[in-house]
């Protein structure tokens, strides 16, 4: 990994994003699923969900940074209880 400068950090965070695409890929050729309209007032399937997880889950990320700094493992239970919410009401 030295060739590319990565941390194990970042490589455990691509890691993981890549073990979910590959799992929600096999979900969605196992399970294949209607779109669902929720709170947003738009049709979702479970990636466009997981997507707007990721996309939110990285804000509540550089904002826990901004305002308290320390202690990031914490924004990790923020983002859980945000993709809780995402996957059940969006």
């Amino acid at each position: 990994m030295d060739w590319m400068a990565w941390t194990w950090p970042t490589a455990a965070f691509f890691g993981v994003i890549a073990l979910l695409l590959v799992t929600f890929t096999i979900l969605a050729l196992k399970y294949p699923e209607t779109p669902r309209t929720g709170i947003l007032r738009i049709e979702t399937t479970r990636g466009d969900r997981l997507f707007i997880t990721l996309l939110g889950s990285a804000f509540i990320n550089l904002a826990w940074l901004g305002l308290v700094g320390e202690n990031q493992p914490y924004a990790l239970i923020v983002c859980a209880i945000y993709a809780a919410a995402v996957f059940r009401w969006v």
